[in-house]
């Protein structure tokens, strides 16, 4: 439920973005003919039993896959561990580039891949491992074997990996209104104007896009801040690629506060959102 509603507060699409996914999905096939410009954001869901052909690209003749197919959109896959492994790890190469080649032996094609990448997994195989609900059947090296089916370099091309409990009944039952996604997307869409004058004439858009030199000129730290840093690298062993990471997240965090500088507590938060470091840390 929350990853379906993921398009609703992503930034607006530009018409270059929007003729851009209206290209890809024209080549697949997929576009209706009372559509002739796909002006949302695409979200793909496919099944874990979907093909890597049909996840990333392929045929006889090279047709974008699912990963093309949710370029400036969101990428959803429930129950990550069910995926063919082979297929997961083809992913680390678009997560890092933004896009894929598929090479075949009438000819190789590259179509783009700038996708968000979302995933969702049990704890377990029974799913109540750590729920506080209901015991977990399974054993110490079944729980190992399911996570250990994701392997660390993908965990660390994901930004976020969070724990989410089981939601009590009352919660459920509260008529509290929440916040609208129309509020939190006024809150994205501003944090984004933010980075598009701050990297403006630079060729990118978001601190997603950011190199490790641009790293260092607009995710610099204080002495406080750096602590925190080394003793989370310190305590969870993490790597270079999940130092990136982090210091993008915190950056987004600040923006999102709209604050010049990263400060403790946008770190602090961003550190906590790696919350299968520290699982994979003390397994």
């Amino acid at each position: 439920m929350m990853a379906k509603r993921l398009p609703t507060i992503l930034p607006d699409l530009t018409f270059e973005e929007a003729l851009e996914i209206t290209k890809i999905h024209s080549i697949a096939g997929e576009l209706l003919n009372n559509k002739p410009i796909i002006a949302t954001r695409p979200f793909r869901a496919p099944h874990h039993t979907a093909s890597g052909p049909a996840i990333i690209g392929g045929g006889r003749i090279p047709k974008p896959g699912e990963i093309s197919l949710a370029h400036f959109g969101v990428l959803f896959l429930d129950e990550l561990p069910e995926f063919n492994k082979n297929t997961l790890e083809v992913l680390r190469g678009p997560l890092e580039d933004k896009l894929v080649t598929i090479s075949r032996v009438n000819g190789t094609l590259t179509y783009p891949a700038n996708f968000m990448f979302v995933a969702s997994m049990n704890p377990c195989l029974c799913g109540y491992y750590g729920s506080g609900v209901k015991e977990c059947t399974c054993t110490e090296t079944a729980r190992k074997n399911y996570i250990g089916r994701i392997s660390g370099p993908l965990l660390d091309r994901i930004d976020i990996h969070i724990e989410v409990k089981p939601v009590k009944y009352e919660k459920l039952k509260n008529d509290n209104l929440a916040e609208s996604s129309a509020q939190i997307k006024e809150r994205v869409n501003k944090a984004r104007k933010i980075q598009l004058k701050r990297y403006e004439n630079m060729g990118i858009f978001s601190n997603s896009e950011l190199t490790p030199k641009l790293i260092e000129k607009y995710c610099k730290l204080g002495n406080q801040e750096k602590k925190i840093l080394d003793n989370a690298f310190e305590k969870l062993g993490l790597s270079a690629r999940a130092y990136a990471r982090i210091l993008k997240v915190a950056r987004t965090i600040a923006d999102l506060d709209s604050e010049e500088n990263i400060k403790c507590k946008h770190l602090a938060e961003a550190i906590q959102y790696r919350s299968l470091d520290r699982k994979f840390g003390d397994m």
